[in-house]
């Protein structure tokens, strides 16, 4: 079971993970050593419930596929499990981030005495300015 948030979590079975030889530099262990993790998480047959799964396939993120099957490849560390551990934290992440709702802004009005403060600081302000004019002899 992967726990997402509270109120999310998957299957294993929902998540298909694969080992694959890291790309660039690394000398002959790169060669040998298949320590880069493929993840592939399909949206569609998910357990999440429907309005998740439409903000998921609602992002505009080039690791979904069109087919609804988000992809993603963990190669920065050395090892196997690390990757893993590391393709994990990005699929929780990108699920989280996705379905966040933001809450609703309620429009408020400034009080009486605010409004009175700003008026006086701002004739404070204006006769401080003044006092800095010219000086008549």
């Amino acid at each position: 079971m992967i726990f997402i948030s509270s109120n999310i979590s998957l299957n294993d079975s929902e998540v298909e993970i694969s080992a694959i030889r890291a790309q660039g530099a690394g000398g002959q262990n790169v060669n040998k050593v298949s320590s880069a993790i493929h993840l592939r998480f399909d949206i569609y047959t998910s357990g999440l419930s429907d309005e998740h799964k439409q903000r998921l396939l609602d992002s505009k993120d080039s690791r979904i596929t069109k087919e609804g099957v988000l992809i993603i490849k963990a190669q920065q560390f050395r090892t196997q499990e690390r990757n893993r551990i590391d393709a994990f934290e990005r699929l929780q992440s990108f699920i989280v981030k996705a379905t966040y709702v933001n809450k609703t802004r309620k429009p408020t009005k400034p009080s009486r005495n605010a409004k009175s403060k700003r008026v006086d600081a701002k004739t404070q302000r204006g006769k401080t300015k003044a006092l800095r004019g010219k000086v008549d002899f």
